[in-house]
C-alpha cells in the first residue's frame, strides 16, 4: 500500500467568502469542500475591512495647508445677476451666420436653413439674418432662439455651454446650496501616499429651501450625509486639486440639488460631477485609495467644468 505523504502540500487560500471578490461565495465554499475531503488543507482568508475614517486626531495634530492662508471657506446664497438679458448675453459668444450650412440645429433636430424647432415661452421672434449663429470659440452652429432657449433653462449666471462639444463660454457657476468646506493636513498617510501626510476637507450642507436657480423653488431640500469628508494627498499635486476644489466650491459647483442616483431621493444634496475619495484606508467601495489616476482625473473633471490652473492664480 503506498502512503502519500502531504506534508509538502501547499497551503490554498480561499479568499472573501463573503462576495466581496470576483469568486463567487458559493463557489468559493464548495472549493473548500472538496479540498478537505480530499484531505488538502484550506486556508480561509477574512476580506479586507472598510476603512472610511482616520484614527483619532488630537487638535494640536491639525495643521494648516501649507502655502494656503486661510483652512475654511464659506459660501451664501446666490446673489441675483441684473443687466443683461438672456439675448444680449446669447449675442455675446456668436458670429453672424450668412449661409447655414445644409445640417440640422443639434439643439431642436431642424434643419440650420429653417425656423428653429423651439415653440416655448421666453424667446422672441428673430430677423433671418440672426437666426443662425456660430459660437466664437468653437464654430458649432446653432438656432440662435434654441441658444436662447437653453440658457433660460439653465442657471442664468451670464455663461454658455456648447451642447456639442461642452466648451464653455464665460464662467459658468452651479446651483450649490449654501455651506462651508473646511480643510487641513492630518498626520496619516494615504494608502499609496506614504512619503506624505494626508489634506482632509469636510464638508457640511445644512437642509433648506430650493432658491430660483433650483428644480423645485420654493420646496425643502434635504442634506444627507453631512458633515462629508474627503482625503487628498499633501503634495504638490494635491494641493494643486485642492486649490482647484476651492474655485469649485466658491463657483457652487462641488453639490447641486436634484435626485441621488444612489437612493432615488429626489431634491436632495447631490455630487456634481467632480469625484472625491471619501474612503480613507481602503478602496472598497471604489472611493478610496490606492488610486494612481485619481488626481489627474479630478484635473479633468474640473476642467470640463471650466476651472483651470489659472483660476486657481486668479482666485487663489
Amino acid at each position: 500500500m503506498t502512503v502519500i505523504s502531504l506534508c509538502h502540500v501547499p497551503t490554498v487560500p480561499v479568499k472573501n467568502l463573503n462576495g466581496s471578490s470576483p469568486v463567487h461565495p458559493a463557489l468559493a465554499g464548495i472549493t473548500g469542500i472538496l479540498m478537505s475531503a480530499a484531505a488538502l488543507p484550506v486556508c480561509l482568508t477574512r476580506p479586507p475591512k472598510l476603512v472610511l475614517h482616520p484614527p483619532p486626531v488630537s487638535k494640536s495634530d491639525i495643521k494648516p495647508v501649507p502655502s494656503f492662508n486661510h483652512c475654511c471657506r464659506k459660501t451664501t446664497k446666490k446673489q441675483v445677476r441684473k443687466g443683461k438679458t438672456p439675448e444680449e448675453v446669447v449675442k455675446k459668444y456668436l458670429q453672424k451666420v450668412k449661409s447655414p450650412p445644409e445640417e440640422d440645429c443639434t439643439i431642436c433636430m431642424e434643419p440650420l436653413g429653417g425656423p428653429s424647432g423651439y415653440k416655448g415661452p421666453g424667446v422672441g421672434p428673430v430677423s433671418k439674418a440672426e437666426s443662425v449663429g456660430r459660437l466664437a470659440q468653437c464654430g458649432h452652429q446653432y438656432h440662435f432662439q434654441c441658444l436662447v432657449a437653453m440658457y433660460n433653462n439653465g442657471n442664468k449666471d451670464g455663461s454658455l455651454q456648447c451642447p456639442t462639444c461642452k466648451t464653455i463660454y464665460g464662467v459658468k457657476t452651479g446651483n450649490q446650496p449654501a455651506g462651508k468646506m473646511e480643510y487641513h493636513v492630518i498626520p496619516h498617510s494615504l494608502p499609496g501616499h506614504p512619503d506624505c501626510k494626508t489634506i482632509r476637507i469636510i464638508y457640511n450642507i445644512p437642509p433648506g429651501i430650493q432658491g430660483p436657480e433650483h428644480p423645485n423653488p420654493g420646496k425643502p431640500f434635504t442634506a444627507r450625509g453631512f458633515p462629508r469628508h474627503c482625503y487628498l494627498p499633501d503634495s504638490e499635486k494635491g494641493r494643486k486639486v485642492l486649490r482647484l476644489l476651492l474655485v469649485a466650491w466658491d463657483r457652487r459647483l462641488i453639490f447641486s440639488v436634484g435626485t441621488s442616483s444612489t437612493t432615488g431621493e429626489s431634491d436632495t444634496v447631490i455630487w456634481n460631477e467632480v469625484h472625491h475619495k471619501t474612503e480613507f484606508g481602503s478602496n472598497l467601495t471604489g472611493h478610496g485609495f490606492p488610486d494612481p489616476g485619481h488626481l489627474d482625473n479630478v484635473l479633468e473633471e474640473l476642467r470640463a467644468q471650466g476651472i483651470t490652473e489659472e483660476d486657481a492664480v486668479v482666485e487663489k
